[in-house]
């Protein structure tokens, strides 16, 4: 059964477009306007099942290469607007031990020349600095504190323009060698990035390498990055590593990370985000708890974000846009429910989006609500029960997850049931971790969690309870695979979102066992405004696949 779909002038016009370009290229991409799709899954491959193992200190590409207070670890992020941008990096080296000295931030200054010009740099911004710690109150564990970390925000700049930049103090002199980026587009409903990138639960193994090797070749505008950073973590502070932390360490006082790992990623990955702007929302993998309870002290002290420029008061919730897309990232640890911060935030912003100007709103957070393997199977269900409603009505449109190590594509869904207005819900939490793929289905035979397995052990909650109806009904788990999952498939990989025009946008999945042109999936997402108004109220009327 297909969804019913008036259309308007302009969505017929864009569909005969769409149509005539794609029998005269001779492809044939499906749409979701031909959903939704009888569920498939992809036979998982076993010989991908093998080691992914991390990247050792002494890699190259890892080490430290400057000297002094040299600039390293260099990163582009966005601000709200295409105005403005965000340069980060960090000089003077960390330390790891049971004496360490902390870095005084104020030693070094925060300065970025920038223009469009190579030479010269004619315009300057000075930002600030900080050094965070990571201590435990534990004989025996080492303690950490970073090197000085600058971020910098750069202000009137022109949309779709390239600049040129280099960073650091030139007094010292320390400034870095000379790196560029491209503004985002006007916002606008016929202005758009022309590549996406889409990457989650990333680490930094030998397929995270594969990954983001391909992810270059796409030769993306901007990488968007749904939690799970550097998996420090599965470390103690005495670099011993293990695939499964709490397996190999079960006595731990308390859970450790290894800080030199965040060193290793930032230089691992300035060859990319030293150009192309990242954007971060956590994941479970950054809590990293440490004396006196503090948590996510790196991800929000080595990242920039739009925060204020959102009107957010948080590293863990932001928006921006870029082009004709608004997009709103979501903490998934942090307080979700009606009466929190978060949750009013995300209501003024949805209210405030003009989707006349910024047609499309593309929602990411880590863990999935909708996700059909039995890794982390419904264990945020009081964040979907929350929250769901209130992006439903404000027509989002896609939701990007990560946290499960593998592929699935949803049909367009609501509440559980098929829903034309719903969002496309697609999880990429296969960007190469040590943690390997998740390969087993929850509605395969035996694969069931017990449902008291499963509360937001985050939060404080237990949501997930037996389905109330469908063809789920009475159980908690589907015994085949689940209507909404269109795709799923375990395999590491990343996605491109290419936004065509105000309802029209290409998803395509690339595994990494193939070459970086294939494609593993795609298919057109399609805006449909006539039949989904924004603001409209829940609609009662669902829609099941025959």
């Amino acid at each position: 059964m297909t969804f019913s779909r008036p259309c308007g002038v302009l969505t017929l016009l864009a569909i005969s477009w769409f149509i005539f370009n794609a029998v005269a290229a001779g492809i044939n991409i499906p749409s979701t306007l031909d959903g939704p799709f009888k569920p498939v899954t992809v036979p998982f491959d076993s010989s991908l099942r093998g080691g992914t193992l991390d990247l050792p200190d002494s890699d190259p590409r890892v080490q430290r290469r400057v000297k002094g207070f040299e600039p390293e670890q260099i990163s582009v992020s966005l601000s709200a607007h295409y105005d403005s941008v965000w340069i980060s990096w960090i000089t003077g080296e960390s330390q790891i031990g049971y004496d360490i000295k902390p870095l005084d931030p104020k030693t070094v200054s925060s300065i970025v020349r920038y223009g469009k010009l190579r030479y010269p740099l004619t315009r300057e911004a000075t930002g600030y600095s900080l050094v965070y710690n990571q201590l435990y109150p534990f004989e025996g564990l080492q303690n950490y504190t970073s090197g000085i970390i600058h971020h910098a925000r750069l202000t009137g700049l022109k949309p779709s323009t390239l600049y040129y930049y280099r960073c650091g103090d030139p007094s010292i002199p320390a400034m870095s060698k000379l790196h560029s980026f491209k503004t985002m587009p006007i916002s606008g409903p016929r202005f758009y990035p022309d590549r996406i990138a889409v990457v989650g639960d990333l680490g930094l193994t030998y397929n995270t390498t594969t990954t983001i090797s391909h992810l270059i070749s796409n030769k993306p505008d901007l990488v968007l990055l749904v939690g799970d950073v550097t998996y420090a973590n599965l470390y103690l502070t005495n670099g011993t590593g293990s695939d499964c932390y709490s397996c190999s360490f079960p006595q731990t006082p308390i859970h450790e990370t290894y800080q030199p790992r965040w060193d290793y990623w930032g230089r691992f990955m300035q060859n990319l985000v030293s150009k192309v702007p990242i954007m971060v929302v956590e994941g479970n993998h950054e809590i990293e708890a440490q004396a006196g309870n503090q948590t996510f002290a790196a991800y929000s002290s080595r990242f920039a974000f739009p925060s204020d420029e959102s009107g957010s008061s948080s590293t863990f919730y932001y928006s921006f846009n870029a082009g004709g897309i608004h997009f709103i990232m979501i903490g998934a640890y942090i307080a979700y429910n009606k009466s929190a911060d978060q949750f009013k935030w995300l209501e003024r912003d949805l209210a405030n989006v003009d989707r006349s100007i910024t047609p499309w709103v593309v929602a990411a957070w880590h863990p999935p609500w909708y996700s059909s393997y039995k890794a982390h199977y419904r264990e945020v269900e009081c964040m979907r029960v929350a929250m769901e409603e209130l992006l439903y009505s404000y027509g989002v449109d896609i939701v990007f997850n990560g946290h499960v190590h593998a592929y699935e594509r949803s049909n367009r869904v609501y509440n559980y049931s098929l829903d034309p207005c719903g969002p496309v819900y697609i999880t990429v939490g296969d960007g190469g971790n040590r943690e390997k793929m998740a390969i087993k289905h929850a509605d395969d035979p035996g694969n069931c969690p017990d449902p008291l397995t499963t509360p937001d052990q985050y939060m404080g909650g237990f949501c997930a309870t037996n389905f109330t109806s469908g063809p789920a009904a009475g159980k908690f788990c589907w015994d085949r695979q689940p209507e909404y999952s269109a795709l799923r498939e375990s395999s590491f990989g990343h996605g491109i979102l290419k936004v065509k025009n105000e309802t029209w946008a290409l998803w395509t999945w690339y595994r990494n066992q193939d070459s970086y042109s294939e494609v593993g999936d795609r298919i057109y997402i399609v805006r449909q405004p006539d039949l989904c108004p924004v603001g409209q109220q829940i609609n009662t009327r669902w829609f099941a696949a025959s």
